[in-house]
């Protein structure tokens, strides 16, 4: 059943972009400028990533000093789009399917503006059990676990996921390092 909203309706037309050459630094101050939680990383118009808080805590993870880091170092790459003619509904299926809560709104691979699960919800709040069924919120217990396999020193990898570019605890499947959501697939 389609509900007959288009995306183009709903989404934020002003989204908050930068250049793949800004800084990292000048990223999140720009993101707190703002209150949001991500920049469309694009030149031209052209959408060449997204940076979002996730990817930012990654990289401290990691790094620790994030001088001489620039977004495109650390952005998410493999993005999801949608066109601006499709319906909520497909936008929560294309949301739910790529485990993302935002997409890029693009026509000719041009950016038009973002779609976030809040824009979805002030329109639909009644979507709100869809949009949540894709999202599989883990078991306290299996954290646990893993917790005391960690403390007894068993062999645990963390990284990026190889298929969806997230960071995760990693699984070997078909000679490839994945998350337990791409394992799973």
């Amino acid at each position: 059943m389609k509900i007959r909203i288009q995306i183009g309706d709903i989404m934020t037309r002003n989204f908050i972009s930068a250049k793949p050459e800004i800084p990292v630094s000048s990223a999140i101050n720009l993101m707190v400028k703002n209150r949001v939680s991500n920049i469309i990383i694009q030149e031209k118009g052209f959408l060449k990533g997204i940076l979002t808080e996730k990817d930012i805590m990654w990289a401290l993870n990691k790094k620790r000093d994030l001088r001489g880091i620039k977004a495109k170092d650390i952005c998410t790459k493999k993005i999801t789009t949608i066109k601006p003619s499709a319906d909520i509904q497909d936008a929560l299926r294309t949301m739910r399917k790529a485990k993302f809560r935002r997409l890029p709104v693009t026509i000719k691979k041009k950016v038009i503006g973002i779609l976030t699960m809040k824009d979805i919800l002030k329109i639909q709040p009644e979507l709100f059990e869809l949009a949540r069924s894709g999202y599989v919120i883990k078991d306290y217990s299996e954290k646990k676990k893993r917790l005391e396999k960690m403390q007894a020193g068993e062999n645990i990898l963390e990284g990026i996921c190889e298929n969806c570019e997230r960071f995760d605890i990693l699984y070997k499947k078909d000679r490839k390092l994945v998350c337990e959501y791409c394992r799973d697939a």
